[in-house]
């Protein structure tokens, strides 16, 4: 990415959404972590919104100098979706190039609640965790039990055989965004040859 992450740099990628007619306790948590995220020197890299919980995720790091760059698409910015304040903000081509961008560089994936975009971009990092390709933490946070339906749905693909069990340890689920860092840090490493047992036989 053009911001230009220092080898050391924590950095974060953070799928939020942009809806503010969602309950406020989806966009409190999102300002929340944001703060907590930014008092740890960690950079968030996020999809660039400025409302919903994409705007308090970014408001809430930049309320305490957090580093927040935003990923955004060229139509998004025709539509004025952007958030004006943050430190950088990248316009790429489509959604695609946007993913890639968000995930390739982070040292840790953040998923706040939201709608089909956000399940979509955390399905995509499951995905790539599974066949080795993306090894840091996956971290869902499910405020208000959000996630508890998806968390089971998860569990019955092992159940049914569709994943191993070892496949249960690419996430881990917390319920508030203090629990968000000591989760990432305790995260179980994940193999690089994940690919090997990739599928269930």
């Amino acid at each position: 990415m053009s911001a230009d992450f220092r080898s050391d740099e924590c950095v974060v990628c953070v799928y939020c959404a942009s809806s503010s007619a969602c309950h406020p306790d989806y966009r409190a948590a999102a300002y929340r972590l944001g703060e907590l995220l930014a008092g740890a020197d960690c950079s968030i890299v996020y999809g660039g919104g400025a409302v919903g919980s994409m705007g308090s995720l970014a408001d809430g790091a930049l309320s305490k100098q957090g580093r927040v760059v935003g990923v955004i698409p060229e139509f998004m910015v025709e539509l004025e979706w952007e958030h004006p304040g943050l430190t950088e903000l990248r316009r790429v081509e489509d959604m695609r190039t946007r993913k890639h961008l968000m995930l390739s560089q982070s040292h840790a994936v953040v998923a706040l609640p939201g709608g089909t975009g956000t399940l979509e971009e955390l399905f995509e990092a499951i995905t790539l965790k599974r066949l080795g390709l993306y090894l840091n933490p996956i971290v869902i946070v499910n405020t208000r039990g959000f996630y508890n339906s998806l968390i089971e749905l998860l569990k019955l693909s092992v159940t049914e055989r569709f994943m191993g069990d070892r496949h249960m340890s690419m996430w881990q689920v917390v319920d508030h965004p203090e629990q968000v860092l000591p989760a990432i840090t305790s995260a179980p490493k994940w193999p690089a040859d994940a690919i090997k047992f990739a599928a269930q036989e």
